[in-house]
């Protein structure tokens, strides 16, 4: 038997399990399992992994993805120069265990940004400072397009949320929601920002894939926009979380060597 998992404080919007278990009868992977494990608190982590002896890998969702780099032995490159994790493999030799953090969000979400970027987009808002954010980052600096950070609270560098204005719209035109805000079950919510001052010009892309049509996308599809949700990344960081997994050739950052990292 081999068991992954998804770790996370809440649950209910997650599409992973569904993801893998789907993954797993299409391939025939009849010794594999896919299991949610809510943890109240990360600290949980240790006796979820040793009261699990079969549990291989693990997908992180928010809010740990930051607080997870603290329980892991090993990170990777990539994962460390941004200070964000979304993947853990887990070693086991005996009564030893290693677990090696990787981040599979910012390829995921470059490679799924490529396809809609045009000349008029190169400059985004980036709505949150958590860790989806930090993947984010990483992505565009990659795709050659200029960001600013949106947050609830000031901070240098940064914008806040009230400190958006219809010039800010103007000047920016894609807008990234990297929060969990209006993802299910608070469906009705959306990141609070002047919406009205939204264009033709403007692409709205949300990593919140559950509603697959959330109010920010909503409100970007009625100004004219293009958008996308995060359905197409969730897919594509679960691949690449199956090739850390498992040993495979990844299309970016080359698995560390023990001891590496942190």
């Amino acid at each position: 038997m081999r068991k992954f998992g998804l770790i996370g404080k809440s649950l209910l919007h997650s599409r992973s399990k569904e993801y893998f278990l789907q993954k797993f009868t299409r391939e025939h992977l009849s010794d594999c399992f896919y299991e949610n494990y809510q943890l109240d608190d990360l600290k949980d982590i240790r006796s979820l992994i040793l009261n699990e002896p079969h549990l291989l890998g693990l997908n992180v969702t928010t809010p740990y993805k930051i607080e997870i780099m603290k329980y892991v032995d090993d990170i990777s490159p990539m994962a460390d120069s941004f200070g964000a994790v979304n993947c853990v493999k887990i070693s086991r030799n005996g009564k030893d265990i290693r677990l090696t953090g990787y981040n599979t969000d910012a390829a995921a979400f470059r490679e799924t940004l490529k396809p809609l970027i045009r000349k008029v987009h190169n400059n985004a808002l980036i709505l949150g400072t958590g860790g989806a954010a930090r993947a984010v980052c990483h992505a565009l600096k990659d795709l050659n397009v200029d960001y600013t950070l949106v947050s609830r609270n000031e901070k240098s560098g940064e914008l806040t949320y009230s400190a958006l204005t219809r010039q800010t719209i103007v000047d920016y035109n894609m807008i990234i929601n990297a929060t969990p805000v209006g993802m299910f079950p608070a469906e009705d919510q959306c990141p609070p920002m002047p919406y009205k001052y939204l264009t033709s010009k403007h692409l709205l892309y949300d990593l919140v894939y559950n509603p697959e049509e959330t109010m920010f996308l909503k409100k970007g599809i009625e100004a004219g926009a293009q958008v996308k949700n995060g359905l197409e990344m969730l897919q594509l960081q679960a691949e690449m979380s199956w090739k850390v997994w498992n040993d495979s050739p990844l299309p970016f950052d080359p698995l560390p060597q023990l001891g590496e990292g942190k």
